[in-house]
């Protein structure tokens, strides 16, 4: 991918895409949230609106995927939770299975099952990554879901639970980590495609969720589950190869090797802090029209010292954390390695910055903040699961201490 220079400014094209989506966030995904909030479903209708236009397809993530200035993806997942977390969720959830495909797999692969993820206007489907388990979340190397090679009829036969899954059950193709090699820890995972209707894969309990509650989110239960050869994310010739290297270096004490599950969560933090942006964004500019338009003891609230030193320190938040994901952003398509864990910097500041802006938005509207009426209580409950999913906020501080120090902190 070419390098560019990193800039702060969009160009006319970008600004062209941001004004259309944020056109439809504002038209179509804010004046749905309250009701898919409380209905705790998948906002379907609203899923394929978006890919009655278009921002719902391979083709549009796929271009902002290959923006050379990295842009594109922050930029859409900003646009898409300033409407809404939940909503944008359940639209924006297929691409970390996406993600996923497109890290470990083979061109024929990502050609082949990619597209099946978001089906078409007329049928739309969803896809799901699953990674983490009951007893294996940010302790991926104690993962128990298996996977056994039968070589007479080159089948992968899958067994386990896997949890906390975005779209975990009605997904039409499941990306499932499983460990093939147990004595290698985290580095004897590999990646699997599980295809449409496959037995043995079903759904477990789906979590009834303190925010984000338009996302699925479910257990998905794998029973002598079996796929060809084929579904194995990049083949087994490679696979063989990465686990010999593994073994190497398990007893010469080598460098590490990326299992499968890290390179998609590596791949996916900045965008996932360009949606904690968008919340933290949303839930500023409620509170600062709220602040210029509430009147107590005869004057606007912003007139207010206290009130507004609090929205110039949520803009400050807002801004900064933008800045770092673009900048991890601008890195990951220049090619240019996260040697100071850009990526998890930009995770962790943007959700805690979510965390922190919403829950001041509240207290700016009193009482009001506090109720179903305003949306502010709503993005403070979305903006929670920020400093937990993809990596919670203190494995950021972990990777950021270890790749700072060069000691294996723990």
């Amino acid at each position: 991918m070419a390098d560019s220079a990193f800039a702060i400014d969009l160009n006319e094209d970008q600004k062209e895409v941001r004004s259309w989506i944020h056109g439809f966030a504002a038209d179509v995904i804010r004046p749905a949230a309250a009701e898919w909030d409380e209905r705790e479903e998948t906002p379907w209708p609203i899923i394929q609106e978006a890919a009655k236009i278009g921002l719902y397809s391979l083709d549009f993530y796929a271009q902002q995927f290959f923006d050379p200035t990295g842009l594109g993806i922050a930029m859409t997942m900003e646009e898409l939770f300033w409407g809404d977390a939940g909503i944008a969720l359940s639209i924006v959830g297929t691409g970390l299975a996406a993600v996923g495909v497109l890290a470990n797999g083979t061109e024929e692969q990502i050609g082949t099952w990619v597209p099946q993820m978001y089906g078409d206007a007329s049928d739309v489907k969803v896809a799901a990554f699953c990674s983490s388990e009951p007893d294996a979340g940010s302790d991926v190397a104690a993962m128990r879901t298996r996977a056994v090679y039968h070589e007479a009829t080159d089948e992968w036969v899958l067994n386990g639970t896997k949890t906390w899954a975005t779209n975990g059950g009605i997904a039409n193709v499941h990306v499932v980590v499983a460990v093939v090699d147990p004595e290698l820890g985290s580095k004897g995972h590999a990646s699997f495609i599980i295809p449409p209707d496959t037995p043995g894969l079903s759904q477990g309990q789906k979590f009834k969720k303190h925010g984000i509650r338009a996302s699925h989110t479910a257990e998905v239960v794998l029973e002598e589950v079996r796929v060809p050869g084929h579904c194995l994310l990049g083949g087994k010739d490679k696979l063989d190869e990465r686990l010999a290297r593994a073994r190497e270096r398990a007893k010469t004490g080598g460098e590490r090797v990326k299992n499968a599950a890290m390179a998609t969560f590596e791949a996916s933090r900045p965008a996932v802090g360009a949606q904690a942006v968008g919340i933290a964004r949303a839930a500023y500019e409620v509170a600062l029209e709220y602040a210029k338009t509430r009147v107590q003891f005869g004057r606007p609230i912003i007139d207010n010292q206290g009130v507004a030193f609090q929205l110039a320190d949520m803009r400050t938040r807002v801004d900064a954390a933008r800045l770092l994901v673009w900048r991890a952003s601008w890195m990951a398509a220049a090619g240019r390695p996260f040697e100071s864990a850009e990526g998890s910097m930009s995770k962790l500041y943007a959700g805690e910055t979510a965390k922190a802006v919403t829950a001041q938005a509240m207290q700016i509207l009193g009482g009001n903040g506090y109720t179903r009426e305003y949306p502010v209580e709503r993005m403070h409950r979305d903006a929670a699961i920020y400093s937990i999913f993809e990596g919670t906020s203190e494995i950021q501080r972990l990777v950021i201490a270890r790749s700072l120090s060069g000691m294996p902190i723990r």
